[in-house]
């Protein structure tokens, strides 16, 4: 029988406690274990023009990047060196797919087993249901991130090689296609996108790769079955992917309506019809947690701010690169309500019946998502981190930190420019914000009380007036 030096027996004792972690642990901590790397890579010399960064700021930078959020306190293109912002794409990419997803398909390509507690890290992530082929949905996640996102850098960087050095097109174009698709919203331009607000081609190849990246891997995966299997009538699109399909629509079609709507005119020159419906598109796709933008957001209507905060509030969708609430709590939400109204005991969607403890879950999600924004929002407040927005109304301070915690919250990244003007406790509480809007309320809230159902103590019943 060998014995084992220590160092080896050390790390054997640390892997089974690391196998031995609750996957909602076990995905927090990897992302907590990406920004701690990050943010000390940034620190590096060699990553910033002049040779150093606050260590706050590299952390709220680390944070963003990992959370796929995209609200920056410096200027990407210019403070960070392009190592640094390899350093934050790789975090992006990492970020956007999960480093247990990495991990995981790593271990397979070199033919090493994956645990069970891994296993179920990804279906948490990735499926709504218990399935045998998790596998080869990781597989296909990671083949299909890899695909769109060369696709979308290849036709950016044909269109942006007649502005610049094709080197310089081709990092840029790569760059700005994994930011979208992973809906990251970090950019090169100082501007964001705003110099190209009336560009088709990069309004559409931008659009597409947000909406793609934001709709969720299972539902994508979903499709891609479907479409492979089309003669055969029995395979059937899930009731997630039909309701994540739906809500999206409708949710891109309202919001870009209502942005045309209330913003007439648009802030700046003169635009013509085909300008305003590709701006209020734009605005309204970006707001499900991309982050880019191509006005200027400090400058809309107070009407067209609280109309984003509800896009950016239920943001993307479930098992996708994007934060939020989610699409399909929000279908759910609407679906209760008219079952309600109707005295429906069950709810009911695409001819199917949701169960209880789904719709209960909903509900719950919704009612925590609202307390911790509420939270957060009163404790930048009390430690008085708005001290006045330049080229602002005053008056609107309280608005404008309602809008940066509801974008950090669903991992949007869009500003009305107040992300510089925080000081250590307002950058210290957005960073717990865009951790827990990345990872999940639901997963925070299996790491504090469990996932065991208490039956606790039942009373005799005695009823109440409501409303």
């Amino acid at each position: 029988m060998r014995i084992l030096p220590e160092p080896e027996v050390e790390f054997m004792t640390f892997r089974h406690q690391v196998l031995k972690m609750h996957p909602a642990l076990l995905i927090l901590a990897s992302f907590l274990l990406l920004i701690a790397a990050g943010t000390l890579l940034l620190k590096l010399p060699v990553s910033t023009a002049s040779g150093r960064i606050p260590w706050i700021d590299a952390v709220f930078t680390a944070t963003s990047a990992v959370c796929v959020t995209g609200l920056a306190v410096v200027d990407t293109g210019r403070y960070f060196t392009v190592f640094g912002q390899c350093i934050i794409l790789a975090l992006i990419q990492i970020g956007g797919l999960g480093l247990m997803t990495i991990s995981v398909t790593l271990f397979q390509w070199l033919g090493r087993n994956i645990s069970i507690r891994q296993r179920m890290a990804m279906q948490d992530l990735f499926c709504h249901t218990p399935r045998a082929d998790i596998f080869s949905l990781v597989r296909s996640i990671v083949l299909m991130t890899i695909g769109t996102e060369l696709a979308g850098g290849i036709l950016l960087a044909f269109h942006w090689s007649r502005e610049m050095p094709l080197p310089q097109a081709a990092y840029t174009a790569l760059f700005h296609s994994v930011s979208a698709f992973c809906n990251a919203g970090f950019g090169l331009f100082p501007d964001n996108m705003m110099r190209y607000s009336d560009d088709l081609l990069v309004n559409a190849v931008i659009c597409s790769l947000i909406v793609v990246g934001g709709i969720g891997f299972p539902v994508l995966y979903d499709l891609q079955s479907w479409i492979r299997s089309h003669n055969d009538r029995r395979l059937r699109l899930s009731v997630q992917t039909r309701t994540v399909l739906t809500t999206t629509l409708v949710l891109i079609v309202s919001g870009a309506l209502m942005f045309a709507m209330l913003e007439r005119p648009l802030p700046g020159e003169a635009q013509s019809l085909w300008h305003r419906i590709l701006t209020s598109v734009f605005q309204s796709i970006t707001c499900r947690t991309a982050g880019f933008n191509t006005v200027d957001i400090a400058s809309l209507a107070d009407a067209t701010l609280a109309m984003m905060i509800f896009l950016m509030f239920f943001g993307a969708s479930p098992g996708s690169c994007g934060g939020g609430v989610k699409t399909t709590t929000l279908a759910l939400l609407a679906a209760f309500t008219v079952s309600r109204m109707r005295r429906q005991r069950r709810v009911n969607l695409f001819k199917k019946s949701v169960p209880e403890e789904t719709v209960a879950r909903s509900l719950s999600l919704m009612l925590v998502s609202i307390g911790i924004i509420c939270t957060v929002l009163f404790l930048i407040l009390v430690g008085n981190t708005f001290g006045g927005h330049p080229g602002s109304d005053p008056g609107r301070s309280f608005l404008a930190l309602l809008f940066e915690t509801v974008s950090a919250f669903g991992t949007v990244g869009l500003s009305m420019n107040v992300t510089p003007t925080l000081n250590l406790w307002g950058k210290a509480w957005i960073i717990v914000t865009m951790i827990i809007g990345r990872v999940g309320v639901l997963t925070f809230s299996y790491i504090i009380v469990g996932t065991g159902v208490m039956n606790g103590i039942e009373h005799s019943e005695e009823n109440m007036m409501i409303g």
